[in-house]
Parts: C-alpha cells; sequence; structure tokens
C-alpha cells in the first residue's frame, strides 16, 4: 500500500501546478460522461458521483459538470468513450495496471505501448497483472489534524478493514461496498486529504536507485496521456529514495 499512498503524494502535489489543470479537467469530464451513462443522478449513480466530487476539488465550474452529464446522458450531443485496461510491466518489474477512457481504442493502445516502451516497461497480456490489485476504498488523512486513536475507533466503527499510519498520514482501507459510510463517518470530525475507490496492490516490489527513477518517470508518463484515468503499480520506494527523486 505504501506505493500507492506515496504516489498519491506526489501527484498531489504535481496536481497543484496550473499547467497540470486543463489537464485535469479533461480526464474528469471524460469521467463525468462516461459515468453519466448509467444515469445522471448522483444520489444513485456512485461513480458518478465519485466523479463529481473529484471535480470539486479541482474548483471545476458547475456549468461543465452539467454539460458533461447532459453529454452521457445524450441531452447533449458528444463523444462516446470507451473503457481500456492494459497490463504492463515497468522497471524492476513492478507490475502496473492502468485504466483509461477513449474514442479510439486502437489509437490509445498503440501510444501507451510506445511510452512503455520508451520508459524501460512493457505491454503484458490481458489480466497478467490485474490479478496482483484489489479494488478498495482508500482515504488519507493529515497526522496533524486528528488523534490516532480517535480516528481508527471512528474508521473501524464505520467498516474499514484496515488502519494504518504511513509517513505524515493515516491511511484508511475499506471494502466498496463500505466506502460511502466510512467516508462519512470520518469526514464528519476530520476532512480527509484524499477519498477514492482505488486499486490496492496485494504485495509490493521493493525499486531502488534507478529502477525507482525510471519507474516514477514512467506512472508521470502515462498519466499525462489524456486517454488515461488511473495507473496503478505495486512499487514499493524508501522515504529516502522518494525524497531524492521528488527533490
Amino acid at each position: 500500500m505504501s506505493g500507492h499512498s506515496k504516489w498519491a503524494t506526489i501527484k498531489h502535489k504535481k496536481a497543484a501546478a496550473d499547467a497540470k489543470r486543463g489537464a485535469a479537467f479533461t480526464k474528469i469530464i471524460r469521467e463525468i460522461t462516461a459515468a453519466a451513462k448509467d444515469g445522471g443522478n448522483p444520489d444513485t449513480n456512485p461513480r458518478l458521483r465519485t466523479a463529481m466530487a473529484r471535480a470539486k476539488t479541482i474548483n471545476m465550474p458547475l456549468n461543465n459538470v452539467e454539460n458533461a452529464i447532459k453529454k452521457g446522458t445524450g441531452e447533449l450531443p458528444g463523444v462516446t468513450y470507451e473503457t481500456t485496461v492494459f497490463d504492463a510491466y515497468g522497471p524492476g518489474g513492478v507490475a502496473m495496471l492502468i485504466e483509461g477512457l477513449t474514442d479510439n481504442k486502437n489509437r490509445t493502445t498503440a501510444e501507451i505501448r510506445n511510452i512503455l516502451s520508451k520508459k524501460n516497461g512493457s505491454m503484458a497480456g490481458a489480466g497478467s497483472t490485474a490479478w496482483m490489485f484489489a479494488k478498495k476504498g482508500f482515504m488519507t488523512i493529515e497526522k496533524n489534524k486528528i488523534g490516532e486513536e480517535e480516528l481508527m475507533g471512528i474508521a473501524l466503527e464505520a467498516g474499514a478493514e484496515d488502519f494504518n499510519a504511513e509517513g505524515n498520514t493515516y491511511e484508511i482501507t475499506c471494502e466498496p461496498a463500505q466506502f460511502e459510510s466510512v467516508k462519512a463517518a470520518v469526514s464528519a470530525k476530520v476532512t480527509p486529504s484524499s477519498a477514492e475507490i482505488t486499486m490496492i496492490p496485494n504485495s509490493t516490489v521493493k525499486v531502488t536507485g534507478n529502477d525507482a527513477k525510471n519507474v516514477l518517470e514512467l506512472m508521470e508518463a502515462l498519466e499525462e496521456h489524456e486517454d488515461v484515468q488511473n495507473v496503478y503499480a505495486n512499487f514499493d520506494i524508501s522515504e529516502e529514495d522518494m525524497a531524492k527523486i521528488a527533490g
């Protein structure tokens, strides 16, 4: 899990840059449009509700959100996006799972394969890495906002299955079905730094030195692609190496 949370921390710092905002808007608009195909009411559509919450965190104008929903429900003309999932391996034998939304699967496949090849990774057969990850609800909370015992009690009572203290944050993991109730219980006391349904690796691979640097460069290159929504990987990089690379 450490790989997931460390990469999330790096992403949140990078997302603060104004230059990334346009790309972030594009990705979330696609997700809202795709989610709205199953219904435009966030109260009965968990995927849409989650996407709208992400839009709120980056201050996306409400008009953008509403138009994306209407395109998904067919009230406005729009592009039809297809879900894509790629299994891959990165430097150091790190397993990767790449999720995307595209209007041209052949183009996206070729471009993702090219990124992997240039960044010391490789495409794997369908299902080769997917089994190494499990879908979970995942939240992080800064340690300076609440005491460990108090937060642990709140989370576990609400249905969380795991609680960890990692670096400067607490990590809460739960089954997807329990995500909303755990999030509500935690949010009533403290605002999470992040809260999402994600894919958590069942085990991690320790990577150091150039492999660690190359893994993070590959992750960033993949996530910068406009068709890629999420990249999951099972790397574990030490705090020392992480600080050197981030610096």
